[in-house]
């Protein structure tokens, strides 16, 4: 019979290798869906909803973080060391050095954590730690804040013809997204506009049309599962599963 320590770090291995697995999988369908061609869309959701609400060196350090990923290599992950990033970031607030200290970096980084605007997503190396970039439709601070914010804007001119369709139309469907916040209606999943899909609630081989009523937000793995099958068939299949 295998001792304590070891099944606890047979059990540790599992998971680590589960997490791996996962962080896998999203980051190769992020790579597969990631259009260069939205970043300025992405860019104006930073300035707009996540930059007002972070320290100076929060916002610095979170710039330096989505060049890397983001922008550097198309993928939600970095690996950053803390020292690595004292210097050619920002000048400290004293104006007295090019480069933060140790602990000012420590502070933005735990600051970001806490936010949920980024996650550790592995063990440190010599290289650093490996960290996982949030895009604004992820980070609750930011959907928080831009409910807000829309609550207090005016009404807009409607535009009919592209109201009605909510599938092919890429601003509707981003609004679905928005409406989902995200998650998967499925399995809760939270998702970005790369990873998410649309699935509609009536399958357009029984009728269903595009419209905002008639879809919902779904991960790739539930919306393929389903297919055309009833939307409830999903919920006893997901209720057995947990029993």
């Amino acid at each position: 019979m295998d001792e304590p320590e070891n099944t606890i770090e047979k059990i540790r291995a599992l998971l680590d290798t589960l997490e791996s697995e996962a962080r896998d999988s999203d980051e190769s369908i992020f790579a597969h869906n990631f259009d260069a061609l939205e970043i300025p869309s992405i860019v104006s959701a930073v300035v707009d909803y996540l930059q007002p609400q972070l320290f100076p060196y929060e916002a610095a350090i979170y710039w330096h973080l989505f060049r890397r990923a983001i922008l550097g290599n198309g993928q939600q992950y970095a690996r950053v060391s803390t020292r690595g990033m004292q210097q050619g970031i920002v000048t400290s607030s004293s104006g007295q050095s090019s480069s933060l200290s140790y602990s000012s970096v420590q502070e933005a980084l735990a600051g970001l954590e806490k936010k949920g605007v980024i996650q550790k997503s592995g063990d440190t190396n010599r290289e650093g730690t490996l960290y996982k970039i949030f895009l604004p439709e992820e980070i609750e601070l930011c959907k928080t804040y831009k409910a807000s914010l829309s609550m207090q804007a005016e009404p807009s001119q409607i535009d009919v013809r592209r109201e009605l369709d909510y599938y092919n139309v890429k601003e509707n469907r981003l609004k679905v997204f928005e409406r989902d916040s995200y998650k998967c209606h499925y399995c809760s999943k939270q998702l970005t506009r790369f990873t998410a899909t649309l699935d509609h609630i009536q399958p357009v081989s029984e009728g269903g049309d595009n419209t905002y009523e008639n879809l919902t937000t779904a991960c790739l793995h539930c919306n393929s599962r389903r297919g055309s099958r009833p939307v409830m068939d999903m919920y006893e299949n997901k209720t057995e599963g947990n029993r």
